[in-house]
């Protein structure tokens, strides 16, 4: 495995969490809209757009999606693989953490069957 490839695969893991953790973050700021009418509808997303942990959560998932794109053109996309089940364990274990979020067994299953999936892929 090559160092570019251990970086890419590093800002793919890392950046998609904080990224999703971010946006998630920044909608619970925000709050929720007040109506479904265009003008309330307007209003919120004017609010959401403003926040910072939204911004920031955004252009780290743009981020992540060129990192999988330039890993996919190399041809290591096995490693993008790997790095999806990295990223779900990493993205509860932030909930837990951060966003004090109660993560129930059930998800946690289908994190696990998830990351199962992804090494029976890459095994061929």
């Amino acid at each position: 495995m090559s160092g570019g490839t251990i970086i890419s695969l590093a800002v793919l893991i890392c950046g998609s969490t904080f990224g999703e953790i971010a946006m998630t973050y920044g909608m619970k700021a925000t709050g929720e809209p007040a109506r479904l009418r265009p003008k309330p509808l307007l209003i919120f997303l004017g609010r959401a757009v403003c926040k910072r942990m939204v911004l920031g959560g955004d252009s780290t998932d743009g981020t992540v999606v060129l990192c999988v794109i330039g890993t996919a053109v190399v041809g290591a996309g096995q490693l993008c693989d790997s790095g999806v089940g990295a990223e779900l364990r990493g993205g509860n274990t932030g909930r837990e953490i951060y966003l004090k979020e109660e993560v129930n067994a059930a998800r946690w299953a289908g994190v696990i069957l998830v990351c199962i999936g992804v090494a029976l892929v890459a095994a061929g």
